[in-house]
Order: structure tokens, then C-alpha cells, then sequence
């Protein structure tokens, strides 16, 4: 006999937790640059009222689209919206999960099973896509032939890394640099970004983390361009790939941070005049002379204290407010120019995500500058 007295049958979410969820399902439709329709939003509305299940959600919408009339709508591919929309509401009400391609896979079987030919499957051909963000340019993804072998590996290399005594902010700050390199194989031909968000919102949950999907719904089309911009590489025009805006998202969707996320602010290029506020994300070229990459961007909190204004290198062509944060940093720098930012973090009872971001501003600004490695070398107050 099996004992099944410990368990329980999975029910319908509550009321919440279905709106927060179909929330976040038709906010990442944004990352394909989709719409859902308003059926789609009666019909979520009905389940999460209560008035029908996530089951019963999918019926109509199959059915809605069963009985209307073909239509050539390629541009606004709004069946294909609604119903991964629902899927993904789903799936993000599920308590299942499986850390494996296999389950990676699973999931974008289930979210274009009917929509694309091949749901599911790994691609077996080059791409390439245009984008937005990098003014026309793209990302060099995984080769065809080796897409199931990197993606083998990148799940073996996650899987057996140690996450024993790391702070919360280092977990975040590695699951978004595995997150980047999952995208960054793009196993599928389309649907990629969604799948790796669903993936990485049920990976975040078996940590214990509390994921607000809203900012997944609210900062979908954001979270895609920052995906771009931590694996785009142009060292002519003095670019280079940075996590930075990927770890300000997941630093508001773990954290509750309020860093403002803006897309412009991901472009590759700005006018010459342009100005650099360190208090926000900036472009990694701004005037062509700030060539450090863009993890010298930073965005403190909103409500940080402003202490003082200290003016910008003169090829920046603004001041610069410090925060609270920055200044405790740079008064650290100035004891300890071997100070790591560990060591910083802990005796200003501050985040080590805060005082990374602080020192790129710092760095941005031309006020310190790195000496030597990363491991031996020591800042210099400029």
C-alpha cells in the first residue's frame, strides 16, 4: 500500500495569488512585443473572480478561437497572446518543478504546443534577430550544433555550484548571471524569452524567494533588452556585455528595490548631447569618451539621501548627485583603498548589490579608479 496521507491534491490558487498570476502572464506577452486580446481579459477576470477554473479559462479560449473566422493576423499573432497568456498562468500556479533542460523544454512544449510547429523542440538552425536596443545589431546566440550540448553544460555548471554561506543578494546576483546564459543560448527558435522566465520565476521559488511576478508584468519588454545587453559585445565602438541592469531587476524583484528601469536607458548609443545623471542607469558610450562598460551604471534607491554635488569628468556634461549610499562608499575607499566590496557592505550596513552600483557611479564620474586586479589591486581617489 501507498501511504498518501501526507499528501494533498493541488487546488485552485486563491484570489491573489490568480490575479497576480495572470498578471504576469499577459505582461511578458510584451516581451515578443504582443497583445492580448479582451476576450482574453474577460475570461481571466472570470477565473480569477472564482466564476470558472484555469481549466475551464482554457476551454473558452480554445473554443473562442475554434469558432472565429480565420484571419491572416501574423502581425498581431493575438491567438497566439491569449492562449501561452493562459498557459503560463497555469503553469506559474503550479507547485512543480524540476531543475533539468528536461523541464526547460517541458515548458515551452507546453506553452506553443499547436502554436508552433515545433513547440518543444531545440532548434536545429542558425539565428540571428535585429535588435531595438542595439540599434539594428544582434546577439551572437548558440550555434545550432551545439545548442543541446552548452545547454547540458550550463545546467551541470549551475547545478553543482555551492551556494552554502552566500547572502541573498549573491544568490540573485548569480541566478541573473545563469539566467543571461540561458537566454543567451536561445534553445528555441521563438518563445525563448518567455520559457526562461517562467523557468527562472519557479527556479527562484525552490530558494525560498518571495518572487514578486509583477515586476515580470510591469518591466517584461525591460527584462528582455537587459537579457541583450548582458551578451552584446562590440569592442570597436568600446561596448561591452554587462549584468547590471539585469541585476537592478532582480534586485527590485527580489528585494522590493525601487530602482528605476527605463528602456532608453539600455540603448547602445545616446546623442552627443546627452547628459549622465549617476542616480540612473547610463549608456555605456556617452560621448564616446566614457568607455567603461555599462557596469558603471547605477541606480540607487529613490529616496536615498542626496549629500552633495560633485561634478561629473568634464567629458560628461552634467553634475552628478551623490547619494548616501555613494558617499559612504567613497569614505570607505579613502580608509581602505583595499577594502573589497564585502568588507564595505558590512560596516555600512548596506547591501553588496548597493555598494557595487555605487562604485560604478564613482567610477563614472572619474572621482576613483581601479589599480591592479580585481583580486590584488586597490582603488585610487582621483
Amino acid at each position: 500500500m501507498i501511504d498518501l496521507e501526507n499528501y494533498m491534491i493541488q487546488g485552485e490558487p486563491d484570489q491573489r495569488e490568480r490575479g497576480l498570476n495572470w498578471h504576469t502572464a499577459i505582461g511578458l506577452q510584451q516581451t515578443d512585443g504582443l497583445k492580448v486580446s479582451d476576450y482574453l481579459i474577460s475570461v481571466a477576470n472570470k477565473n480569477i473572480n472564482g466564476d470558472i477554473t484555469i481549466n475551464e479559462a482554457q476551454n473558452l479560449i480554445h473554443n473562442y478561437y475554434e469558432a472565429k473566422p480565420a484571419k491572416h493576423d501574423d502581425k498581431t499573432r493575438t491567438e497566439e497572446a491569449d492562449k501561452v497568456a493562459a498557459r503560463i498562468s497555469e503553469m506559474l500556479a503550479e507547485e512543480t518543478f524540476s531543475f533539468s533542460p528536461a523541464e526547460y523544454i517541458s515548458i515551452h512544449r507546453r506553452l506553443f504546443s499547436g502554436i508552433y510547429k515545433f513547440a518543444g523542440k531545440v532548434r536545429d538552425y542558425n539565428i540571428s534577430k535585429k535588435e531595438w536596443v542595439l540599434n539594428g545589431k544582434t546577439v551572437f546566440y548558440a550555434s545550432a550544433g551545439s545548442v543541446r550540448e552548452t545547454l547540458e553544460y550550463d545546467f551541470a555548471q549551475e547545478r553543482a555550484f555551492n551556494y552554502q554561506d552566500m547572502t541573498t543578494v549573491e544568490i540573485a546576483e548569480r541566478i541573473a548571471k545563469f539566467t543571461s546564459g540561458l537566454w543567451q543560448i536561445h534553445a528555441f527558435g521563438e518563445g525563448n524569452t518567455r520559457t526562461t522566465a517562467v523557468f527562472i520565476i519557479k527556479y527562484l521559488r525552490t530558494f525560498g524567494f518571495d518572487v514578486e511576478n509583477e515586476q515580470f508584468a510591469e518591466n517584461a519588454w525591460f527584462f528582455r533588452n537587459a537579457l541583450v545587453r548582458a551578451n552584446y559585445n562590440n569592442v570597436k565602438l568600446g561596448i561591452r556585455a554587462t549584468q547590471v541592469y539585469l541585476d537592478l531587476f532582480f534586485a527590485n524583484l527580489l528585494f522590493g528595490e525601487k530602482n528605476i528601469l527605463q528602456n532608453r536607458d539600455l540603448q547602445v548609443t545616446r546623442k552627443e548631447n546627452d547628459t549622465v545623471n549617476i542616480n540612473v542607469p547610463v549608456n555605456d558610450t556617452v560621448n564616446d569618451a566614457v568607455n567603461d562598460t555599462v557596469n558603471d551604471a547605477v541606480n540607487d534607491t529613490v529616496n536615498d539621501t542626496v549629500s552633495e554635488n560633485i561634478p561629473l569628468d568634464d567629458r560628461v556634461k552634467s553634475n552628478a548627485k551623490m547619494t548616501s549610499s555613494q558617499s559612504k562608499v567613497l569614505l570607505a575607499i579613502k580608509k581602505n583603498p583595499y577594502a573589497t566590496a564585502q568588507q564595505i557592505a558590512s560596516a555600512n550596513d548596506i547591501s553588496g548589490i548597493t555598494v557595487k552600483r555605487a562604485i560604478s557611479a564613482l567610477k563614472i564620474a572619474g572621482l576613483i579608479e581601479r589599480v591592479g586586479s580585481d583580486k590584488t589591486g586597490h582603488w585610487e581617489i582621483k
